[in-house]
């Protein structure tokens, strides 16, 4: 994969996972968000958050105000796992080339495996994989 390419779609994972913490944090939220974010080759793991990239992948997972939120990626994938409130949990797997984002808020639970369509259960919760062009939506 080109430099030009990586850094493109880093950025965009980044952006998605930064435009989703600035629109669902609560203006009297007490602390930061936990960021894990993955290069090709790495990991990254803190409170309530992990992230897991093979040579050709890259991951983020954002975790706000007790959620969890685990993003593993390889074959030029780009999974972002963003979970936002108590008990919500998303977990993302990138195994085919693409963009994928979960979003979980408070007591939802967002599934992307890469393989099938995304499930959204629980609370109010967002998914969109473009490794299997599905999504899903649960006000």
């Amino acid at each position: 994969m080109r430099n030009t390419a990586r850094i493109a779609l880093g950025a965009l994972v980044a952006t998605a996972g930064a435009g989703a913490i600035a629109f669902a944090a609560a203006p009297d939220a007490a602390a930061a968000p936990t960021i894990c974010p993955a290069l090709p080759g790495q990991s990254s793991t803190m409170h309530g958050c992990t992230a897991d990239s093979g040579p050709t992948g890259l991951s983020l997972a954002v975790v706000d105000n007790g959620g969890t939120a685990s993003s593993k990626a390889d074959n030029y994938a780009g999974p972002a796992a963003i979970a936002l409130g108590p008990k919500a949990s998303v977990t993302m797997t990138g195994i085919k080339p693409g963009l994928a984002i979960g979003i979980a808020g408070p007591g939802a639970t967002v599934v992307v495996d890469g393989k099938n369509g995304p499930t959204c259960t629980g609370g109010t919760s967002f998914a969109g994989d473009f490794q299997t062009f599905k999504g899903c939506w649960k006000p």
